[in-house]
């Protein structure tokens, strides 16, 4: 009997991963609610048991899952081996998946029916459990957060460029890598990951192509959870001063400069995105104006703290309702500086 589902590819690119994590990724696929995937497991060059594990559910499972590796059994990257996964994918859609993360259940089933339904929706995402709780400690349950949709109202469909100027505004959240799922063609349009981004930003530059490109549909709930351990890629690159959310630092240097040539390349001419983008590059490119600017910010936001406090204990509402307005009025004047 012909399945008339259709086929998604699911891929997960390992490079020595935690052995219970890796297990815990693939058997998450397996529980889906929805049948009809392939899974491609693509060995970025491992060194360990993954390796063998891989290649263990590729025969159990013939035809289900699929061992890729680069020639020679090369370390090329994230970006090159998810892109190695997409050209040997059969699927009408493409989903991902890291080696360390786990998906709920109905993940794919809930998504394929959305992007079924949304014919102008290139990819569909949600909201994203950012998960320390998975250790079992009392301490990390606090930690858990959610990497929302950045004030969108859930189940909306955003047109471009909307999401990378948010985006660069720091609006909105790049999308957890394994909340998405994408049409084949849009991976296609866009030319895949870029190859030149190792590990760090390169979720982002790929997003960054989709959002200036195509229609996004934000889904509401959370159907992954993104493991926080030491091991993982922004971990490991915050200790070695190449990564932080909120501080500049090289490897957004690099992602901010390849995406100043890409929009030249593309020929955009949003001003809000540029405005948005030489923001960002402020601290980069003018770092003691920056610093400057964010003393300024400091104080305007003391300020506004005493002025408040004052105004409801000497003002009556009318008069706090003009002077507010007068406020934000102000304050939307100002350079809104990024990291």
């Amino acid at each position: 009997m012909i399945n008339k589902k259709p086929l998604i590819s699911v891929i997960i690119v390992f490079l020595n991963p935690v052995k219970a994590f890796f297990e815990e990724a693939i058997q998450s696929v397996f529980a889906q609610t929805y049948d009809n995937w392939e899974l491609l497991l693509v060995d970025d060059g491992s060194n360990d048991f993954s390796t063998e594990i891989a290649l263990r559910y590729t025969e159990q499972n013939l035809g289900k899952v699929l061992y890729l590796e680069h020639q020679g059994h090369q370390n090329r990257g994230m970006s090159a081996s998810r892109n190695l996964g997409i050209r040997h994918a059969k699927g009408d859609y493409v989903a991902l998946l890291d080696a360390d993360d786990i998906w709920l259940p109905p993940k794919l089933e809930q998504q394929v029916a959305i992007i079924e339904e949304q014919s102008e929706a290139a990819m569909v995402y949600s909201s994203t459990h950012v998960w320390y709780s998975w250790t079992g400690n009392p301490e990390d349950a606090q930690r858990d957060w959610e990497k929302g949709l950045g004030g969108f109202p859930p189940n909306t469909l955003v047109q471009p460029p909307t999401l990378l100027t948010l985006l660069l505004q720091r609006k909105v959240h790049t999308p957890g890598t394994c909340s998405v799922l994408m049409r084949r063609g849009l991976i296609e349009d866009v030319g895949g990951f870029e190859e030149s981004f190792r590990n760090l930003y390169e979720d982002q530059a790929f997003f960054a192509k989709v959002f200036l490109k195509a229609p996004v549909f934000l889904q509401g709930g959370r159907w992954d959870r993104y493991r926080q351990h030491p091991e993982n890629a922004c971990s490991g690159g915050e200790k070695a001063g190449q990564y932080h959310p909120f501080k500049p630092h090289p490897a957004r240097f690099t992602y901010l400069n390849w995406l100043e040539k890409y929009l030249e390349e593309q020929g955009v001419k949003d001003p809000k995105m540029w405005q948005a983008l030489r923001n960002t590059l402020l601290p980069y490119h003018h770092p003691w104006l920056y610093f400057l600017l964010r003393i300024h910010r400091f104080l305007i936001s003391r300020l506004e703290c005493l002025v408040i406090h004052i105004g409801r204990q000497i003002l009556p509402l009318p008069v706090r309702r003009w002077l507010w307005a007068k406020w934000e009025n102000y304050q939307n004047r100002l350079p809104n500086i990024g990291n």
